[in-house]
């Protein structure tokens, strides 16, 4: 069933080539096919992947959009910032403050345990490398597996609020973030661009269809849906 949902879900939306970069030259993130990331890019990933906590990618594209601008994807010259300058530039993401620090966090652990050097902190496996950022104030387990997959490039299922209400609704039983992992990681080929597409359009269908008051009718899960079953009995 994992797989179905998949198929239909691609053949609905078609590919979303996520996650939105900047490339040299200019300061907005957007959608690339097959780009090769590059130190900077993988940055402002990570960066990303901090400021979308508890909200939505509209208002992170203001913050990264500003932190371009003011040349701060950089973690030696985002450590020197001063803390309420940092959290002004991204105050569009929410939470500014608190992730003003979060930023700050990362940067400080990225330059005292590997120079500054993403490639060298990329070179972990998987485990260790989750193991390292989870080490990290104010990253969680789907920030951690954002970069992990996103901007390291390495196959890890991402679990998000999306996610869980699709699958609950669908009739999955999975409850914790480790269970509903395991579920995708358990059936499907252990494959960062399938993991990457999959987690994409599941983010599309929450977003547009499977919303908080859901709008079934037009969803492409509708006939394998418990909850749609269940509300017209």
């Amino acid at each position: 069933m994992i797989k179905n949902i998949y198929q239909k879900l691609l053949k609905s939306f078609g590919p979303q080539h996520w996650w939105p970069v900047t490339k040299d030259n200019d300061k907005n993130p957007k959608y690339h096919k097959n780009i090769n990331l590059n130190e900077k890019q993988k940055l402002e990933i990570i960066f990303g992947a901090i400021l979308t906590q508890n909200t939505s990618w509209k208002n992170v594209e203001k913050a990264i959009i500003n932190l371009n601008k003011h040349n701060l994807i950089d973690v030696k010259k985002t450590i020197k910032i001063d803390n309420k300058k940092l959290a002004h530039i991204i105050k569009s993401s929410g939470y500014h403050n608190q992730k003003a620090k979060k930023l700050k966090n990362f940067s400080g652990f990225l330059l005292e345990n590997y120079n500054g050097n993403l490639k060298e902190l990329f070179g972990n496996d998987i485990g260790k490398l989750r193991h390292e950022l989870l080490s990290v104030n104010g990253i969680g387990p789907e920030t951690a597996d954002s970069i992990v997959l996103y901007a390291a490039k390495k196959p890890i299922f991402v679990i998000d609020a999306y996610t869980k209400r699709i699958m609950n609704r669908i009739g999955f039983k999975e409850e914790s973030y480790d269970e509903l992992q395991e579920l995708f990681m358990d059936n499907l080929e252990h494959n960062g661009n399938i993991f990457n597409e999959y987690h994409a359009l599941l983010v599309e269908l929450g977003k547009n269809r499977c919303k908080t008051k859901p709008v079934c009718e037009e969803c492409p899960l509708m006939k394998m849906c418990e909850y749609f079953s269940n509300q017209h009995i």
